[in-house]
């Protein structure tokens, strides 16, 4: 139970007539849990005082997780059950969350039980400390040591220094986002493990807070070392976010200067050897690579240009800034 100092913190985290959190929880095959997580969040937050809706957001389900889900929306007024076509994945789940939630502040969480709804409150006070987004890292994991725990302690130090946001524990679930931070990022792929990347793009104030993890207590975890591919893409897109988002011809463009300069400068030399040495180039190695690195500033100048074009249309089609203003003060 939230202590009267946490309360009281958390009691002025938002002051509106819309609703004051937004609990989103993807659900993928968790029939046996899922009443169970409903009702274990809904006493958490009733605790808080504060007015709140739990959006379950069914991925696809095969195991009757759609039909308990629909069950418990029809019963309860503060939960909202949204039904996907198929299984999309946890990012696009967790994006329909995004999209329907009214709360001022939102909260993800797993929906298999291993994170503890208990810790939402604790979120919502660190969040109220002037934060945009906190994250909970998962200090005593209880997951296998060499399939999950290796790996993802791997995965948090790559990710962390290409990112240069220094988490823990990026594999988390339970977070808490204030709503216009999650407004202005738009997910595909399986861009969800980086979402505090993401917010620190656009300038979030980012914390971390020790959450507790419990063993699963039903069905098997849907992620194994297989998404390490996908970890990886997703990385580099989010380093080439963070890096060259509103100006993809530095990196394209530098790359095929260098790269045009190189094979004009090897072709030049060529050229000098053929017409003042009267030497055969027609078999060395060196031309061709000449010519390649030519070919290939070319292609990469102009790929530059093309993504550059890209980037304008993305921001002037949406009448999206290229910066985020947190706050303005004095008259107008």
């Amino acid at each position: 139970m939230p202590s009267p100092s946490i309360k009281n913190r958390i009691a002025s985290v938002l002051e509106s007539p819309q609703l004051d959190l937004s609990v989103v929880v993807p659900i993928y095959n968790e029939a046996e849990s899922v009443e169970a997580l409903v009702e274990a969040i809904a006493n958490s937050v009733r605790e808080t005082q504060l007015s709140y809706e739990i959006i379950c957001v069914d991925d696809g389900s095969k195991d009757g997780s759609t039909q308990v889900l629909t069950n418990l929306a029809q019963r309860r007024v503060d939960l909202k059950a949204v039904i996907l076509r198929r299984n999309y994945g946890q990012t696009p789940a967790m994006a329909a969350g995004f999209g329907l939630a009214e709360g001022k502040v939102i909260v993800t969480l797993d929906g298999d039980l291993q994170n503890d709804p208990a810790d939402i409150p604790m979120l919502l006070a660190k969040l109220n400390e002037g934060y945009d987004l906190v994250s909970g890292w998962r200090k005593n994991r209880q997951d296998a040591a060499l399939t999950r725990l290796l790996p993802s302690k791997i995965a948090n130090l790559i990710i962390a220094k290409v990112t240069g946001v220094r988490l823990h524990d990026y594999g988390c679930s339970l977070k808490a986002y204030r709503s216009e931070l999650v407004a202005d990022m738009n997910l595909y792929g399986e861009l969800h493990r980086f979402l505090p990347a993401l917010a620190y793009i656009e300038g979030a104030r980012i914390a971390e807070v020790p959450v507790r993890h419990h063993p699963r207590r039903f069905g098997q975890s849907k992620y194994g070392l297989g998404r390490t591919i996908r970890v990886v893409m997703d990385l580099l897109t989010v380093f080439f976010m963070k890096k060259f988002l509103t100006r993809p011809m530095h990196v394209f463009g530098l790359g095929g200067v260098i790269s045009l300069a190189a094979g004009i400068g090897m072709g030049a030399y060529l050229t000098i050897v053929k017409l003042f040495f009267a030497q055969n180039i027609g078999d060395r190695p060196l031309l061709i690579l000449a010519v390649l690195l030519v070919i290939t500033g070319v292609n990469l100048f102009c790929f530059g240009l093309v993504t550059e074009l890209l980037m304008r249309t993305y921001h002037e089609s949406q009448r999206r800034p290229i910066y985020r203003i947190r706050d303005v003060f004095g008259q107008k």
